[in-house]
């Protein structure tokens, strides 16, 4: 049964990675795709291939400018699906010798970043009675590990916001997802080490990591559920890992 056919899905981190693969799913699913993100050049490529979405360059820290292209968006067509994918972490250092330009822009992008966006389209899916959202976490968010500090605690927020949001959704029939990957290999940790790509790569040594399009395919079989079934947390990870830091290497 497919229940994503011509429904208009938000996604924003959409030029890579995770975000990537789940426009693409999505289109396969014929849904209807509108695409944020930073890197206009990326977006481009997106338009390209997917040539009847919708782009839009915006960076969801900045508030005035993400709540505006919504209204935008919201002028044009309605939302039945946000995906808000796009996040990142930054550093592996103890908390005392944190970089706090690097705090902000994780609890910037991470936290508030998803309430700048999920509030216009919550409100508009409240309106309709109907809608999806689906949020990236982290099983960071439930298991701290070391190093991890200020990235597990906006992935614990967002855990518990995703909770939230269920209860606001109380008498509605909007379902909230919570999708709490373990190691994926994708441009998370080139980013987290700010382009060290021989330390990036170290990280997937030993194991066969998640990717991308397996993140994807579990955000699209959430979705795809019939609708009176929502699917409140999803962990995965790979099977050589447990939790967060207990990862076999061969």
């Amino acid at each position: 049964m497919n229940f994503l056919k011509n429904k208009v899905a938000l996604i924003t981190g959409a030029t890579s990675g995770i975000g990537k693969e789940t426009a693409n799913k999505l289109n396969e699913y014929g849904a209807n795709l509108v695409l944020i993100g930073r890197d206009e050049k990326k977006l481009k490529k997106l338009k390209e291939e997917f040539p009847n979405s919708l782009t839009f360059k915006a960076d969801v820290r900045n508030k005035d400018e993400i709540q505006k292209i919504i209204k935008d968006i919201l002028k044009i067509t309605h939302i039945d699906i946000l995906i808000n994918n796009a996040g990142l972490a930054l550093g592996l250092e103890s908390i005392d010798e944190g970089n706090e330009e690097d705090w902000d822009v994780m609890i910037d992008t991470n936290i508030k970043g998803v309430l700048y966006v999920t509030k216009p389209v919550f409100k508009h899916m409240k309106e309709r009675n109907e809608g999806h959202i689906v949020n990236l976490g982290s099983v960071a968010g439930k298991t701290a590990y070391p190093g991890g500090n200020v990235y597990c605690a906006t992935k614990a927020a967002l855990h518990s916001l995703n909770e939230s949001l269920n209860i606001d959704a109380y008498g509605t029939n909007i379902r909230v997802t919570n999708i709490a990957p373990g190691a994926v290999e994708t441009e998370f940790s080139n980013v987290r080490f700010k382009g060290d790509k021989k330390r990036a790569k170290e990280v997937y040594k030993g194991y066969t990591p998640l990717k991308a399009e397996d993140i994807a395919e579990i955000i699209v079989c959430a979705l795809n559920m019939p609708p009176h079934v929502n699917i409140q947390n999803i962990d995965v990870m790979p099977t050589n890992q447990r939790n967060p830091y207990m990862l076999y290497r061969d």
